[in-house]
């Protein structure tokens, strides 16, 4: 111990910022040097599973000398139903993260977040599975706030949602995973300055037609939504910054929600109705990167009209990624009098994954192979089940480009595009 006592200040707390914090705490009885080191280690992580614990964890947070307080970490068990005031610490408070357990529970974690006068320094939020209590008259204010991460949170009420999203002038990230009784028919995202928007509704969820977001933010590049919910989201302003989106939504009309988005650069849909996606005449003029899920009955109709109307789309990828909504009866495939632009001129990259080599997938395979002029490589992944004559009929098709090159591998499983 005498040897670790002769280290600097600076790495000895460097070193205790990876320890929990009851064992942080315990080194104060060391030596005197020891005493008072622990109120100064800049990160603490608390694990906790009773009211005990709980009491220990909020009077650490009023000892606390640290100016600089880079992370605090709650990892709770349900069954204790503790209280945490983050808004104890008063001062240099970057990051705060309370994970509570998601088993089946009737008693839950209780925040009350930071009082508007001691949130000014903290940058990253990050919330899952709490129930928020309202308990300041005063608006909430997160003047440093950029990464807000809101994972099957109770809310007091929908309006307590728009107090905490006016509260963040900087807020540039924003996660919100919806659950079942969360308080909010509609979720409503007003933030000028969102660059990045990550919406999700558990599963455990009723459908429910009623239940939806509203987004009206202008600055906003990247857009994923992942809800089964029949729920809704509304753009209310078209989003003419946006490079990347992300739909896999069960909503039964999505033409609104495609409409606000012309400006997008990579897109990844899957759509529960593809005939009503958009209207004619939309133009993807930025579009280079596409990924379309071929679980849905009407995927062809779907990919019809994205490469009508993507006329510079470069990399075109087929998934069967939802196997258990997987519709096994095909529609029959009506080849169109018209060839896409992006064919022609641009598409450089295809791949499909899950190619079983039925006739209607072949047919789609002829045409895009056929009239691909610039296309230099063509990768089909299918299961070791597809008989090798179907891949040799793949393979003997007809191709436009004379630089493609066309391989067929065996899929090994799928990697999960969600978290």
């Amino acid at each position: 111990m005498d040897k670790i006592s002769e280290l600097p200040d600076e790495l000895i707390l460097t070193v205790l910022s990876s320890l929990p914090a009851k064992d942080v705490v315990s080194t104060m009885v060391l030596s005197k040097r020891w005493k008072f080191l622990w109120m100064f280690v800049p990160k603490l992580e608390c694990d906790y599973n009773d009211r005990r614990l709980c009491r220990f964890v909020n009077s650490l947070m009023l000892l606390h000398e640290a100016p600089v307080l880079e992370c605090l970490r709650f990892n709770v068990s349900q069954k204790t139903g503790a209280i945490l005031n983050i808004g104890a610490l008063k001062r240099g408070l970057r990051e705060v993260i309370i994970e509570t357990d998601d088993s089946p529970s009737l008693t839950k974690t209780l925040v009350l977040l930071p009082r508007p006068c001691f949130g000014t320094t903290l940058a990253a939020l990050r919330l899952s599975n709490v129930v928020l209590v309202d308990v300041y008259s005063s608006p909430l204010s997160f003047p440093s706030l950029k990464i807000l991460s809101l994972g099957s949170v109770i809310y007091p009420c929908g309006e307590f949602v728009n107090r905490i999203l006016s509260g963040c002038p900087v807020l540039q990230d924003l996660e919100v995973q919806r659950c079942e009784h969360d308080n909010v028919m509609i979720f409503v995202v007003r933030v000028p300055s969102l660059e990045s928007l990550w919406l999700l509704t558990s599963p455990d969820k009723a459908k429910d037609d009623a239940h939806g977001f509203v987004v009206e933010a202008p600055s906003l590049k990247i857009l994923n939504i992942l809800d089964y919910s029949s729920g809704f989201c509304t753009i209310d302003k078209k989003m003419h910054k946006i490079v990347s989106a992300n739909l896999d939504v069960d909503y039964s009309c999505t033409k609104k929600l495609l409409g606000r988005m012309a400006s997008v650069q990579q897109l990844y849909l899957c759509l529960s109705t593809s005939m009503e996606a958009y209207h004619e005449g939309r133009k993807y003029s930025q579009l280079v990167w596409l990924e379309l899920c071929t679980c849905q009955i009407e995927w062809f109709n779907l990919l019809m009209r994205l490469l009508k109307d993507s006329p510079k789309l470069r990399f075109l990828k087929l998934e069967q990624y939802h196997q258990d909504r997987t519709v096994r009866v095909m529609p029959c495939w009506s080849e169109p009098s018209y060839v896409p632009e992006c064919l022609t001129s641009s598409l450089e990259t295809f791949e499909w994954v899950g190619y079983d080599g039925r006739e209607e997938e072949k047919q789609v395979a002829r045409f895009i192979l056929g009239n691909s002029h610039r296309l230099k490589t063509a990768t089909f992944y299918h299961e070791a089940t597809v008989p090798e004559e179907k891949l040799i009929e793949l393979s003997m098709l007809r191709r436009s480009s004379s630089i493609c090159e066309l391989a067929c591998k065996e899929s090994y499983g799928q990697i999960p595009r969600y978290r």
